[in-house]
């Protein structure tokens, strides 16, 4: 798991990234102070959608899917950018940055689980104790039930975990039905299903917008949208193709670090003592989850398993060699790969 081999290039783009997908938790809130969530969630996944579509043009990824790939992509967006963008940035309302990247980023753990039986995935006792300490630290953050004036209200911790679980269904769904040089094209037509899904709550629920003419609203949507959004992902897939996913995937931890920090700064968000030790046990599970070894299959002779090698209703064969470079379990890939 170490970056000691990482590029000069590959290290200052991972900064980059992690920069930016951290400062997204602090462009939310200072989002919500000019639009309300639902209208901010749609601006952000509209231009994110454009930009999206710019730079796969740019790069020449039109094309890598058939009908039903872009069909696919569109229906997994249409419930899952609509519930991770709704869910968080109503939740915004009430918890500071800080707190929302950390429980927003049990999503890793959420990923573990769901890979078990819907990837196949063979989980190790290592995975199985960070799902374990993860969820203490979540637990030890909420503090629901406490009396003490650190204790987080239910509703947008439940709003925040379910965000996160959304995000993880969705990594789970493209890791199973998309190769990584569909990634880029998947992404766009995911964003699509966001925008139709966010665009159509928005208009029944908001249908009064905000003054669309305020200059800090749109610094914020560009920073969310095209920045956080379109160029970010964008990065990443760039960094995929120069070193392994499950290595990039065990310093996402970093990002909600990057959120707390700014918090601490821009919003003066103090935690418990006892909220940091939760902070640590969901960072500590973020690592262990990605740095985990995935549990090594039973070797069976080769065509015993007729299924064995192709992705779910496509006869789309995948070598084991690249699903073991994937990461495995709560190492995923592609649009998926970090919910911000």
């Amino acid at each position: 798991m170490s970056s000691a081999g990482w590029s000069a290039t590959t290290r200052v783009l991972f900064v980059v990234v992690i920069l930016v997908w951290g400062l997204n938790y602090i462009f939310v809130n200072l989002g919500l102070e000019l639009a309300g969530p639902l209208w901010l969630a749609t601006l952000r996944a509209v231009l994110g959608l454009v930009g999206s579509a710019l730079i796969v043009s740019t790069r020449g990824g039109w094309g890598q899917l058939d009908g039903r790939g872009r069909r696919d992509a569109f229906l997994i967006g249409l419930p899952n950018i609509t519930a991770f963008f709704g869910l968080w940035f109503e939740a915004a309302r009430s918890v500071l940055p800080g707190v929302a990247a950390v429980l927003i980023y049990t999503y890793p753990l959420w990923v573990a689980v769901f890979s078990a039986p819907l990837l196949a995935h063979r989980l190790t006792a290592r995975h199985w104790g960070s799902i374990l300490v993860g969820f203490s630290g979540v637990a030890l953050i909420s503090q629901i039930g406490s009396v003490s004036e650190s204790h987080l209200p239910l509703a947008p911790v439940l709003e925040l975990l379910a965000a996160a679980v959304a995000w993880a269904t969705a990594t789970v769904a493209i890791q199973r039905r998309f190769r990584r040089e569909e990634m880029l094209e998947a992404n766009a037509f995911q964003l699509m299903g966001g925008v139709v899904g966010l665009l159509a709550f928005t208009l029944i629920l908001t249908p009064t917008p905000p003054d669309l003419l305020q200059p800090a609203l749109w610094g914020t949507v560009v920073w969310l949208g095209l920045l956080g959004t379109a160029i970010a992902y964008s990065v990443w897939f760039d960094l995929l193709g120069r070193t392994r996913a499950a290595t990039l995937s065990a310093y996402l931890f970093v990002v909600p670090v990057v959120a707390l920090i700014a918090s601490a700064v821009i919003f003066s968000e103090r935690l418990s003592a006892l909220q940091l030790v939760g902070v640590g046990f969901v960072l500590a599970s973020i690592y262990g989850i990605a740095s985990a070894p995935e549990a090594r299959a039973p070797v069976r002779p080769a065509g015993t398993d007729k299924n064995e090698g192709y992705s779910a209703g496509e006869g789309r064969r995948h070598s084991p060699v690249s699903r073991k470079a994937a990461g495995g379990p709560g190492a995923p890939q592609g649009p998926g790969t970090g919910p911000n």
